[in-house]
């Protein structure tokens, strides 16, 4: 909260002397006046009771009266019960809004890796990768902000048996059907031979079942399942024809990714490839079994005992050789470390997978790996559409691509409603419904807390007049135009190009107060987002701001043709709020536009 360190001193100074005791700063909590009152920062006065040994309110007046009368920082004060409420003089806000904003120092020491994305290359991107992709972009940007040096990363899990579905499927009734001669993006191509496998692999699972074999045995048993086994095996081999149409069906999915990553605005500073990490994992996993880290079952398969840790025994390699999820991600994890000398990995992973971070953990642990506890799960959780769940091998899933392109098209349509655009077929007025309709999009997801599960509706995310995207675009469009209207003024063209003067002796209403305050705080948000690791503060911050500045603008003139004192601070204050929604928006990957 602005000024709540210099307050503290001052409150430090007044406990010395009215009660000849020293306080810790730790122990003083101020937090910004509630609503109801009158005040800009309130002090809990509970904890100073064993100092002053006086009543709550006794404290609280005590220490008021004394601020009052000795401190240049206030000019008045109320005590409601324990809570003593500050009044912070104008003037100060004012010095605090005149000056420059800080140069960042440079970013210096080990990187935090941030991990999002992470594909497979048997489908496409749906919608729960755009939040994992938002989420982990946001995040990045956001610790960046705060001064961290920042990588971004991405795995791209692109062996293994689901991989193998897809290539087998297309084997078998692909006919040589490409992304050319189909007309479809790369990655919806194998994904609808991925949804063919699950198909032809239920039908042969019923056919057997109908034969009197039980439903377990039958899904061992069908021909598909076998083949696709056989041919995983054979990838592990690097069987050749088997690798050239991996390597034929993965180059299809990666064109189709770099437009859907494109499109939503996402970029990564490295990718990884499980087939490149897999056989570091299951070389590490061979070395902890050798000495008796793990151990090995009749069949061959590797596994580790985590019972003493309150879980279980967890596979680290078949009885076959082949690798599994984990053994990949020791391998990655391994990888990284060597590279950057890493200080923190964040894997931005959905909720369900908490206990594989868990197990991921308390391997590396086992293994000796000194940095296992810089690992970091960051768990958000599901995202519904109103439809219900979807599920990816039943085809049921919504690709990212329809979700973002919906969104375009719902901003379109508003915009259209709403009148204000001249050529709605303009090149100009493409980019707009482009600019809405993702903001729209990335705004809805991010303003919701990680850890809790949500619902996407498009049509609800694109209102102009909610806790939306759109609410915020058109309050900075609003300002650009405030601006725009302020430069053919001759006073205010000539400060807005040169910087404003102001003087510390104007008086702040209310309203401008309010959203100074918002203004200063921005830095302060910034690095509480960082460190809790929180986008949706920053989305809550950017329509706190939204919302402040149209209250202000509609109780005051902003531009006033006679180009007065309280115009010229207003259109500075409308340029720094400008300013502020923009940065925010930035870090969440959301553009703004001019006009709207």
């Amino acid at each position: 909260m602005i000024f709540s360190s210099l307050l503290k001193q001052e409150i430090i100074i007044a406990v010395k002397a009215l009660y000849d005791s020293d306080v810790n700063a730790e122990l003083l909590n101020i937090q910004p006046t509630n609503k109801e009152f009158k005040g800009d920062a309130t002090l809990v006065v509970f904890p100073l009771l064993k100092i002053s040994r006086q009543k709550p309110e006794e404290t609280a007046e005590t220490i008021g009266a004394w601020i009052k009368n000795n401190s240049t920082l206030i000019d008045d004060y109320n005590v409601i019960k324990g809570f003593l409420n500050l009044h912070i003089k104008s003037e100060n806000y004012m010095a605090a809004f005149m000056q420059p904003a800080k140069e960042r120092e440079g970013k210096s020491g080990q990187p935090v890796l941030v991990e999002y994305s992470s594909p497979n290359t048997n489908k496409p991107l749906h919608l729960g990768h755009i939040r994992n992709n938002l989420v982990g972009f946001a995040l990045a940007e956001i610790l960046k902000a705060a001064n961290h040096p920042v990588k971004k990363v991405n795995i791209v899990n692109d062996r293994g048996i689901h991989i193998c579905k897809s290539m087998l499927a297309w084997q078998k009734f692909g006919n040589g059907e490409t992304p050319l001669s189909s007309g479809m993006k790369g990655d919806h191509l194998v994904g609808k031979y991925y949804v063919l496998f699950d198909k032809t692999f239920k039908a042969q699972i019923d056919d057997l079942i109908a034969q009197g074999i039980s439903k377990v045995e039958a899904e061992k048993a069908t021909p598909i399942m076998k083949e696709v086994q056989q041919m995983l095996r054979n990838w592990e081999a690097g069987q050749p024809e088997t690798m050239e149409l991996w390597r034929t069906m993965n180059n299809w999915v990666y064109d189709g990714f770099a437009i859907t990553y494109k499109n939503l605005g996402v970029d990564f500073d490295k990718i990884y490839y499980e087939s490149e990490t897999y056989l570091l994992g299951k070389e590490i996993v061979q070395n902890g079994l050798e000495k008796g880290v793990f151990y090995q079952k009749p069949d061959g398969s590797v596994w580790v005992d985590l019972t003493e840790d309150g879980l279980d025994h967890k596979l680290l390699l078949r009885g076959d050789g082949t690798s599994v999820y984990i053994t990949q991600d020791i391998g990655t994890a391994k990888m990284r470390y060597d590279e950057f000398k890493f200080s923190k990995l964040i894997y931005v992973v959905g909720n369900e997978q908490e206990y594989h971070f868990r197990v991921l953990k308390l391997v590396l642990k086992k293994l000796g790996f000194g940095w296992w506890n810089t690992l970091y799960h960051m768990a958000y959780n599901m995202v519904d559409l109103p439809s219900g769940k979807m599920k990816s091998r039943e085809g049921t899933v919504v690709d990212a691509d329809d979700i973002m392109q919906e969104t375009v098209n719902d901003a379109e349509v508003m915009t259209r409603e709403l009148g204000k655009l001249a050529d709605f077929e303009s090149t100009a007025a493409k980019e707009l419904y482009q600019t809405i309709g993702m903001g729209a999009l990335k705004y809805f997801i991010l303003k919701v807390d990680t850890e809790k599960r949500m619902l996407f509706n498009p049509a609800e995310s694109i209102d102009i007049n909610g806790n939306t995207g759109p609410f915020i675009q058109y309050a900075y469009a609003r300002i650009q135009s405030v601006i725009r209207k302020a430069a053919t003024i001759e006073r205010f063209a000539r400060q807005l190009e040169s910087g404003f003067e102001l003087s510390t002796a104007y008086p702040i209403n209310e309203k401008e107060k309010d959203l100074v305050k918002l203004v200063l705080s921005y830095e302060e948000i910034v690095q509480e987002a960082a460190l809790r690791l929180a986008p949706s503060l920053i989305a809550g911050y950017a329509y706190d701001l939204a919302k402040a500045y149209n209250q202000f603008y509609h109780d005051n003139v902003v531009v006033d043709a006679t180009a007065s004192e309280s115009s010229l601070f207003r259109i500075s204050l409308s340029q720094k709020t400008a300013t502020c929604i923009k940065n925010a928006f930035h870090l969440l990957g959301i553009e703004v536009p001019d006009r709207m």
